[in-house]
């Protein structure tokens, strides 16, 4: 039998009794500076448009970007992730849009730095976006993707991000050996100090819905199940961080965040490698679907979900609700 503790001695409830006690035994603090706000890149000028399935998030043009990421900068956010959004006439099978020096992303990335020298730019390298099947790289004539051919791609993508003075490119299309071919083509083309953000640990998730309609990225044939993960496999994640960590990758991340908590921790435990975590779409719209109904608490709701990553490990926090979540704790 368990001893029988004297609660006179033993009161957990005196380190909560009063606000002031709380913070100060607190385990674990939530800041901007843990925030990584993405960004979604279309054509033209004064654009903003707003995304149907993820209220509060905007489709921008590079001036309006560069707007928000002012705003971010201003609320102490460090980092933001850019995906650009190209027009159906600028895709193709290959993606080669992906890599167009005057691309999207490239202009961005360029006016971002040269208004704000400081902050992180981390872009997206994936060509789901820029193909006209939706999948993330070269397709063979069975529509099984091309490995070799899209890590050779995925090398001029890093490149041309590099060059127009990207921070951090973070390959998401679970191609084996991503890491390697793009630490070896920055490294070989003079970009040693650009890091790599590795999407090692990626699920084929349903979360990622409201996303493909803010990057116009659904696959227009079959799923991405054959590249991403089963949800119901954790021990291979752990394979995938060992084959990312051996490349050489900077800091990996798990994707999605909310249901996958318990890999956040076994990524943590596994390795001293900064570990993101990234907060999708899916996650963000339920949230705010419930809040606009009034059926949550969107405040509290948002800062103990991603204290909850902190918690379970997580260094940085890829989230929509970065500009609201800076803005509250702030």
């Amino acid at each position: 039998m368990n001893p029988i503790v004297n609660p006179a001695l033993h009161s957990p409830r005196r380190l909560r009794r009063q606000a002031a006690m709380r913070a100060l035994v607190r385990e674990h603090q939530l800041s901007p500076s843990d925030f990584i706000l993405p960004l979604f890149v279309v054509a033209g000028e004064s654009v903003r448009n707003e995304v149907p399935s993820m209220p509060g998030v905007y489709q921008t043009s590079v001036d309006q970007t560069v707007a928000t990421a002012r705003e971010a900068a201003g609320l102490g956010i460090p980092a933001v992730i850019l995906f650009g959004v190209p027009e159906s006439c600028e895709k193709d099978v290959i993606g080669s849009e992906a890599w167009n020096p005057e691309g999207l992303v490239q202009q961005v990335i360029r006016a971002i730095k040269a208004e704000l020298p400081q902050m992180l730019v981390m872009t997206d390298a994936c060509f789901c976006e820029y193909t006209e099947h939706g999948h993330c790289g070269v397709l063979d004539h069975r529509h099984d993707r091309d490995e070799a051919a899209t890590l050779g791609n995925l090398q001029r993508l890093a490149i041309s991000y590099a060059e127009a003075g990207a921070d951090v490119v973070a390959p998401s299309g679970m191609v084996d050996g991503m890491v390697a071919a793009m630490r070896e083509a920055l490294d070989a083309s003079a970009h040693p100090g650009v890091a790599v953000m590795s999407y090692a640990i990626k699920y084929a998730s349903a979360y990622y819905g409201p996303f493909r309609d803010a990057a116009d990225s659904a696959p227009q044939f079959g799923d991405r199940k054959a590249y991403q993960m089963d949800p119901a496999n954790r021990r291979e994640a752990l394979r995938e961080l060992a084959l990312d960590l051996a490349e050489g990758a900077d800091i990996v991340m798990v994707k999605p965040a909310l249901a996958y908590m318990d890999l956040i921790r076994d990524v943590r435990n596994s390795c001293d490698t900064p570990v993101a975590a990234y907060n999708v779409s899916g996650e963000y719209s339920m949230v705010k679907a419930a809040a606009m109904n009034g059926w949550i608490d969107e405040r509290a709701v948002v800062l103990e979900t991603l204290l909850g990553f902190k918690r379970a490990g997580a260094d940085m926090i890829l989230t929509y609700h970065a500009l609201d979540a800076a803005r509250w704790l702030g």
